[in-house]
């Protein structure tokens, strides 16, 4: 009979606290977006007995709305590997032209032809990117310097102030529903159509794939470039809407509107922990990072910081975040 002569291996103490450890950091790092901001949300309470009220909650997600719809669009252009940095001047393109159109057309058709030259504008980035096979940087950095230029020519470099004809405009970027802001309504609509997009449709699981791995899923058969030209128009459609938000609230279409605001979209995808590589990000981390960017601004204006220092703070936030990911993918490997 033969007797089994090895030691059983026992567990010691520190090998248990390493798992534990191990346990507790892969928890942080699954979760560092929800932890940032419930982080962010105890600092600002303690900052500023002015934050937790019903008045400034609402102020900051009324001004989170038209960066909000933005980043969300640019959520499904990262996820496919590319990135689009035209939609700060689409924006403003569709603040001058929406409020260009309403003083002589309806206000149904002036907003319509206003989403639809965004969904024109983005489709031409989709068709460089996909079709033409020019990389996303350059394809949309000439965009963002063409529309910017339209916007300036249209307009002769002077805003445009709605008239009696925008009224209604005005009114929708003012009213309520059920005490949330129109703009804000509109905002979370949008996030629950692209969380639809992107957790229960073929149309979202292939944007994951081709993020992912473009190639696989072009010698699967699918036409990869039909997607990639979906979603650049999706999101120079998203950003019109933005452009029409923000004249709704000032009343005013102006050329020099949202300039920077492409690096404040990509930079709330990232916070949110989607990767600049593609085939990663969440609507909900996306929402998350976009909230967390406005907790920044809101709690400074709160302290009468200067808006200097926020933007010190965002790239450092960037910075970290992007670590996260690293991280995240070496523990994986």
């Amino acid at each position: 009979m033969l007797l089994n002569t090895e030691t059983p291996v026992r567990k010691t103490s520190g090998d248990a606290g390493g798992q534990s450890i191990k346990k507790y950091s892969d928890f942080v790092l699954k979760y560092n977006t929800l932890i940032i901001f419930i982080i962010l949300l105890i600092v600002s309470s303690i900052i500023s007995d002015a934050f937790f009220t019903a008045r400034n909650i609402t102020n900051l997600l009324r001004q989170v709305s038209g960066i909000g719809i933005v980043s969300l669009g640019m959520l499904l252009v990262i996820m496919t590997g590319g990135i689009d940095l035209s939609v700060g001047s689409i924006v403003a393109f569709a603040g001058v032209i929406s409020a260009y159109f309403l003083l002589s057309m309806p206000f149904a058709l002036g907003i319509g032809v206003t989403i639809l030259i965004g969904v024109a504008i983005g489709s031409v980035s989709g068709y460089l990117v996909a079709i033409q096979r020019m990389a996303p940087f350059i394809a949309t950095l000439a965009l963002m310097t063409i529309v910017r230029g339209l916007g300036f020519i249209l307009s002769k470099g002077t805003p445009i102030i709605l008239e009696e004809s925008g009224q209604s405009l005005k009114e929708f970027g003012g009213n309520y529903v059920f005490g949330i802001p129109n703009p804000v309504v509109l905002m979370f609509f949008v996030f629950i159509l692209v969380y639809f997009i992107l957790k229960y449709t073929v149309f979202g699981r292939l944007i994951i794939a081709i993020g992912s791995n473009e190639e696989s899923v072009r010698l699967s058969g699918i036409n990869v470039w039909i997607y990639k030209f979906a979603v650049y128009s999706i999101c120079g459609g998203f950003s019109a809407i933005a452009g029409i938000i923000s004249t709704s609230r000032t009343g005013v279409g102006s050329p020099i509107l949202g300039i920077g605001l492409e690096l404040d979209a990509i930079a709330a995808v990232v916070i949110g922990g989607a990767s600049l590589k593609g085939g990663k990000g969440s609507a909900v981390n996306t929402l998350l990072g976009i909230i967390i960017l406005g907790m920044i601004g809101n709690i400074m204006n709160l302290m009468n910081v200067p808006g200097y220092p926020q933007q010190v703070i965002k790239g450092l936030i960037i910075i970290f975040a992007v670590l996260l990911q690293g991280i995240k993918k070496s523990d994986s490997s």
